[in-house]
């Protein structure tokens, strides 16, 4: 694998200080509707409000260590944007970040805001990744920083699993966590498997992007193709790094409707009183769904909420 269990560790060093430690919470209310004993994981309390900053940090900070200078270009729908950009701010280096012209406002804005170049491009993934490439051959020694398919990347956000198993205290029998291109996840399985063998991983993806699911179904990475979900931040495809580790590590990938991820993202605002957005709620339907609360032998489950950068102003159930 591009990353192990031992660059995890590593990049928990790397990030320490400079990361928030985030916080496990938990509902009662949550644990009846699932039938189980959830913890949930809180990346929207991370600086930036995603897991992102873990991998963007993890991967800038190597790169200076080893001398680099900058640029850092990277493409990205919002949350990787907007941590590359608030890294870079804190490091005090150049980047200029391609998004494509779908990515929400918030995301945007947050990105200008912490003074990163923007530039915008269509909303194809080959798009974003054409255009970064374009961008990148201005700049002679610039780091492209790819949003996922990185080991650095991959690394810095298996690190969010490290501490959920051990701030979750009584052993969890499985895990779930959101799949987009596979960075978190990946990064997640090494981390899980390096610490506790023994624990169930599965994925949660929408079914308007549901490369994933269908890639571990045929056992071959599947393109993804023009995909429709409100969850903003799983609309990528898999990378050539992130899936081997998903293909060997993941038991399921299950999806759920818009519907179904809406409603859970109402459930956690309501009953948990957090905000979380779309793609953050994807884990939480899974744990909801009828597929996953008939899986025998699973009683504790660690759920991912990996961000809460959402619109405020255009919540999915408020009446239009």
């Amino acid at each position: 694998y591009a990353a192990s269990f031992e660059s995890v560790k590593e990049a928990a060093e790397r990030i320490k200080g400079a990361a928030h430690y985030t916080p496990v919470m938990t509902s009662e209310a949550l644990d009846r509707m699932s039938g189980r004993e959830l913890v949930f994981k809180c990346e929207n309390f991370q600086k930036m409000g995603a897991f992102k900053f873990r991998g963007a940090y993890n991967a800038v900070a190597k790169y200076m260590a080893g001398g680099g200078k900058g640029p850092i270009v990277t493409h990205s729908s919002g949350n990787h944007a907007q941590a590359v950009a608030k890294v870079c701010g804190m490091k005090g280096i150049e980047s200029h970040i391609v998004m494509p012209e779908n990515a929400p406002k918030v995301k945007v804005e947050a990105v200008a805001e912490y003074g990163a170049n923007i530039i915008r491009c269509g909303n194809l993934p080959s798009d974003r990744a054409d255009k970064a490439g374009e961008v990148a051959g201005r700049y002679p020694g610039c780091f492209l920083m790819p949003s996922y398919n990185h080991p650095d990347v991959m690394s810095g956000q298996g690190t969010l699993m490290l501490e959920l198993i051990e701030q979750a205290g009584d052993p969890l029998d499985a895990v779930i966590v959101p799949v987009g291109g596979g960075g978190m996840m990946s990064g997640c399985c090494l981390a899980a498997k390096g610490l506790k063998p023994s624990l169930r991983i599965f994925g949660a993806e929408p079914l308007g992007a549901d490369d994933a699911a269908r890639s571990l179904q045929k056992g071959e990475l599947q393109e993804q193709t023009g995909p429709n979900t409100i969850a903003d931040g799983l609309r990528t495809g898999l990378g050539s790094l992130t899936w081997p580790v998903i293909r060997d590590n993941v038991e399921d990938i299950i999806t759920v409707t818009e519907e179904e991820i809406v409603e859970a993202m109402r459930i956690v605002y309501m009953r948990m009183k957090i905000v979380i957005e779309p793609s953050a709620a994807v884990g939480v339907a899974v744990a909801l769904s009828d597929k996953f609360k008939q899986l025998p032998g699973i009683h504790r489950v660690g759920i991912v909420i990996c961000g809460g950068n959402t619109d405020l102003d255009d919540l999915p159930w408020v009446k239009k």
